[in-house]
């Protein structure tokens, strides 16, 4: 079956009021900076649980200069109890330091530089540039990665291979909202294990290829 993703999108959009408190957080606060440290909280962790660190967090600051007067275990307080959360409370404050030292304190906006900060993936550097840059870039987290071939849409082994198989073929008007969308289907309907297609509103248009 050929892959209507127009309609595919079309559709998806009417869930819009079903994003996490955290998607809307993200969409709402489109800061470059905000949206590197978020997104890094977020590696590995259910969304409620970021949201809610994410929050703490930036009760403390807003700045790479604001997190440098933190220790290390200030930051591991308010992140906790997202994964690795000693870990990012490191890499957190090695960003920051890096951004003062090699950008002005300013997030870069383009891909290749923002993968040079140590614990920033394409994931992440691709969310920054979307969401933080309102500049074209696909997103590639599990969500997107899974539904992308349980439609049959890409065929790929990992996020990178999604990534670079969605700039190929998917139009660039989609690039800023597909992450969005998918995240929200893969949340509530398309899960990874027990997919709920009887209730899909995209299920007439999926291939259900096993993933």
């Amino acid at each position: 079956m050929l892959i209507n993703i127009d309609k595919i999108l079309e559709l998806l959009e009417t869930e819009k009021d079903k994003k996490s408190q955290f998607v809307s957080y993200m969409d709402k606060n489109r800061d470059p900076f905000k949206t590197i440290i978020s997104c890094i909280l977020s590696l590995r962790t259910k969304d409620e649980t970021t949201y809610g660190a994410t929050l703490r967090l930036f009760s403390l600051g807003s700045t790479p200069n604001d997190f440098l007067k933190l220790s290390e275990e200030e930051i591991q307080k308010a992140i906790y109890p997202v994964g690795f959360y000693r870990n990012k409370a490191k890499v957190i404050l090695g960003i920051c330091q890096d951004l003062l030292a090699n950008y002005n304190g300013l997030v870069p906006d383009d891909i290749d530089e923002l993968l040079k900060l140590k614990g920033v993936g394409r994931k992440t550097a691709n969310l920054v540039v979307s969401k933080g840059y309102d500049k074209p870039a696909i997103c590639v987290d599990t969500h997107v990665h899974r539904i992308s071939n349980r439609l049959g849409y890409v065929k790929t082994k990992t996020p990178d291979e999604t990534e670079m198989a969605l700039r190929e073929k998917l139009p660039v008007k989609y690039w800023l909202k597909i992450n969005d969308l998918l995240v929200t289907h893969g949340q509530n309907t398309c899960k990874p294990i027990g997919p709920k297609c009887t209730i899909c509103i995209i299920e007439p248009y999926c291939n259900k290829i096993l993933f």
